[in-house]
């Protein structure tokens, strides 16, 4: 197999678990490719690899993506991987990595699963966004694994935001800004927000008010392949839209719409299980001392 390790950040931590994974991949007579931003580290360390760009487009077929660090290396990665349908591996080495199938601590064992195909595909929707003329500002990937949000900008004073759904009205949020999320995205920006918890595979988007004065409205959960139409109102001249970790300002009352993007990402997961225990885990569902004397059925 060709593998690629890519990383974000040229943390202590990361380094050390890419270079145990250089180790593991060549003793498995698989060929690994590293990203750029590692080569000196491994140069340091006496390693020979090949390497590539994650900054350039994805030109080098790979067969898996090894993505080396957190929730945020592994959404940073979604633009290299775009629609090449290659699956991520999220290796966890930051602190919470709710998206990420593996700690480093049991990095050896999830990769021996890997080896054996032990594994099952987890298949991601995206958000596609369309800008009509200020498409450009995105570029050239206008989509959100987790969500997209729009939020006041330059302002403390709340902005308001006319959606319709489907082509028809349904209403004006007057908030510090909402978001659309992905099943995904909604352990994230949504969950901190009081928006529900939506396992993966659900076919649907959550739309969250972030700090609402409208305190009769409450999240709303659409069927994925709903198109969802925003426009953005306030004092000042401009207004912030964010794709996960890609944030620029746009003009008010840019049309923004919302769908379904027509590719996936698939992620690899060890443990049908895994969401389940995240939550109990990661979220802290399980922490009630009242739950320790109640067996499962």
């Amino acid at each position: 197999m060709n593998i690629a390790l890519f990383c974000a950040y040229e943390q202590a931590a990361t380094v050390a678990c890419a270079l145990d994974i250089h180790e593991m991949v060549l003793a498995q007579g698989h060929v690994l490719y590293v990203d750029l931003r590692l080569q000196p580290h491994l140069e340091k360390a006496g390693r020979k690899a090949n390497y590539f760009d994650s900054g350039l487009p994805m030109e080098q077929s790979f067969d898996l993506l090894f993505s080396v660090g957190g929730d945020g290396t592994l959404l940073r990665a979604i633009p290299f991987v775009h629609n090449s349908g290659v699956p991520v591996l999220g290796i966890n080495t930051g602190r919470l990595g709710f998206l990420t199938s593996l700690q480093k601590e049991s990095l050896q064992k999830g990769l021996q699963l890997l080896w054996e195909e032990k594994y099952t595909l987890v298949e991601r929707p995206l958000i596609a966004v369309n800008l009509g003329e200020n498409q450009h500002l995105l570029k050239g990937f206008p989509y959100a694994l987790n969500e997209i949000s729009v939020s006041r900008k330059d302002t403390a004073s709340l902005i308001s935001v006319a959606v319709e759904i489907d082509q028809q009205p349904l209403t004006t949020y007057w908030a510090d800004g909402l978001m659309v999320s992905t099943p995904t995205g909604s352990t994230g920006y949504n969950l901190s927000s009081g928006g529900p918890v939506v396992m993966p595979g659900t076919p649907s988007f959550v739309m969250t008010p972030i700090a609402p004065h409208n305190l009769n409205i409450r999240p709303l959960v659409l069927p994925d392949h709903t198109q969802i139409a925003l426009r953005v109102d306030g004092r000042e001249e401009q207004h912030l839209l964010s794709l996960d970790a890609q944030i620029i300002a746009l003009p008010l009352d840019t049309p923004i719409t919302l769908s379904k993007a027509a590719f996936s990402i698939k992620t690899i997961q060890f443990d049908d299980t895994a969401f389940f225990k995240a939550l109990r885990e990661k979220l802290f569902w399980g922490v009630d001392n009242r739950n320790q004397a109640i067996k499962p059925h």
